[in-house]
């Protein structure tokens, strides 16, 4: 047998009374593409990060191509051939794409930064990988899926021997994804090994050879991927079985509770549509066809140009967060931890941000705070140590539920999810589901943004379709399938004779 690049043998560790790893056993061959799965806290991010020199392990082995090794900085990883592009974007973003990609090892010429040679040779190596940017262009100004794409090919230009990628593609168009597993397919071809960690099973089995599942910070199996099923994968991550997601069917003749009539702004223009009383409507479409962009005029939190919108019936033109906040609409935010948590604060604080633990004059209660933190930690079955716990440090899953639970203290009447499940593991991803589902079945009106196809597919009733800043249909029941949404999320027609309602 040949010897594996990488070999992580009994590795421990633990955070004060908690233990995070317990004797892990870890290896990726050469040329192998390597799934590292388990839910939200299985221990999976501890690995990777003890791997890339941004934790000490208390016990184990860590060995690169037989040889043991030491790996106390981020810096000494990167020496070894170590790489990772992580869920959350490690970019300069006050910086151009092209400075990111030389960042600490500009090339020089007679003593001065060669500018000229950093943005052709980024442009070039982004016309490679079929990435569309300006290396001119400031990172910050970027979408977060752009950013991802940027880190992507950052670390593919790198040179690493080893690559890890954690959840890749959850803000990735299906054609930015193809690109990517090409790309990854490519570097496995040169003989790199990459670990790739994903909730999206599906990309698991298109792409890996093997798996390993780890639970509550023990490996629970290594696993051919071929020789798997969906089910039984879902079954070593959490040691039971989810019950199947069904699709919501809204009552026939429900009131409307909202309504937009010819709104634009930025970057959408004249979209008009309606949500009724316990239905939840999906939007979909590539990266930058306006889908967050009316989610956010439609909440206050970007300008509108025209049109308006109604809350049964009363009729606003969106202009604060706050305006619509009071007129019973919530937004659960694509990036959770800039715009909907304040990290530094504990469960209670975040879940009482908006109008929880409050009296009729807005003067906050402690007894009611505690009151309304329990109700929601116990409805949402929100896993933490106590209400006291730092937001930050629960899982993601965890994390989503709390910024749920913050928006279901006012009782909203509509609530807007952005990218509700990005970096939500498996089980979470069906307690968010099935949560949804109830709120529905207790008349809230929901529109769901989502990259994520089986998602909109299995949870909405209807899926309105965006293509450069216009909607381009709508597909509800049979008629919704990957194919069409795709199709008309290019800007095609449809082929066949269905209805495309907006």
């Amino acid at each position: 047998m040949a010897e594996p690049y990488l070999a992580m043998t009994g590795v421990g560790k633990s955070f004060g009374v908690v233990q995070a790893l317990r004797d892990v056993d870890f290896s990726v061959d050469v040329g192998e593409i390597h799934a590292l799965l388990g839910e939200n806290g299985a221990g999976k991010s501890t690995l990777i990060k003890i791997l890339m020199g941004a934790y000490g392990k208390d016990t184990g082995e860590i060995r690169i191509e037989g040889r043991p090794v030491h790996i106390p900085s981020p810096h000494v990883a990167q020496e070894l051939g170590l790489s990772a592009v992580y869920q959350d974007v490690m970019l300069a973003r006050h910086l151009t794409v092209g400075e990111n990609f030389f960042l600490g090892r500009l090339p020089c010429r007679y003593g001065l930064v060669d500018w000229k040679a950093v943005y052709a040779r980024t442009a070039s190596f982004l016309a490679e990988l079929g990435i569309e940017l300006d290396p001119h262009g400031n990172v910050g100004s970027l979408r977060i899926a752009q950013q991802q794409l940027v880190s992507i090919a950052k670390a593919a230009w790198s040179g690493a021997r080893l690559l890890v990628f954690d959840e890749p593609t959850a803000l990735l168009t299906n054609t930015e994804k193809d690109l990517l597993f090409d790309l990854i397919r490519r570097l496995r071809a040169s003989g790199k090994s990459i670990i790739y960690i994903s909730h999206r099973l599906e990309e698991v089995f298109d792409l890996c050879d093997r798996a390993t599942v780890l639970r509550d910070g023990a490996k629970v199996a290594t696993v051919p991927v071929a020789g798997m099923t969906t089910e039984k994968l879902v079954a070593l991550m959490v040691g039971r079985d989810l019950p199947p997601v069904q699709r919501v069917r809204a009552l026939a003749g429900a009131p409307v509770v909202l309504e937009v009539a010819g709104l634009s702004g930025k970057r959408f223009e004249d979209v008009s549509f309606s949500v009724r009383r316990g239905e939840i409507l999906g939007f979909y479409g590539l990266v930058g066809a306006g889908r967050t962009d009316v989610m956010r005029g439609i909440f206050g939190a970007d300008p509108v140009t025209a049109g308006h919108v109604e809350i049964e019936g009363r009729r606003f033109v969106p202009s604060s967060c706050g305006q619509m906040i009071q007129a019973g609409v919530g937004l659960v935010c694509e990036d959770r931890k800039s715009e909907s948590l304040a990290l530094p604060l504990d469960v209670m604080a975040n879940i009482n941000l908006v109008c929880g633990g409050r009296t009729p004059l807005g003067i906050l209660e402690r007894r009611k705070e505690r009151a309304t933190t329990q109700e929601f930690v116990e409805k949402l079955a929100i896993r933490t140590p106590s209400m006291r716990q730092i937001v930050r440090r629960l899982s993601g899953g965890n994390q989503q539920k709390v910024v749920i639970a913050k928006w279901l203290t006012m009782r909203p009447k509509v609530l807007l999810f952005d990218e509700p499940t990005i970096g939500v593991d498996v089980a979470a991803r069906g307690e968010i589901y099935t949560l949804m589902r109830h709120l529905a079945e207790d008349g809230r009106a929901m529109v769901v943004v989502s990259s994520y196809l089986p998602e909109l597919l299995s949870l909405c009733d209807r899926i309105l379709v965006m293509y450069q800043g216009r909607l381009a249909g709508s597909l509800e029941g049979a008629e919704a399938t990957e194919e069409r949404l795709l199709t008309l999320a290019s800007g095609l027609p449809l082929s066949d004779d269905l209805s495309t309602r907006s």
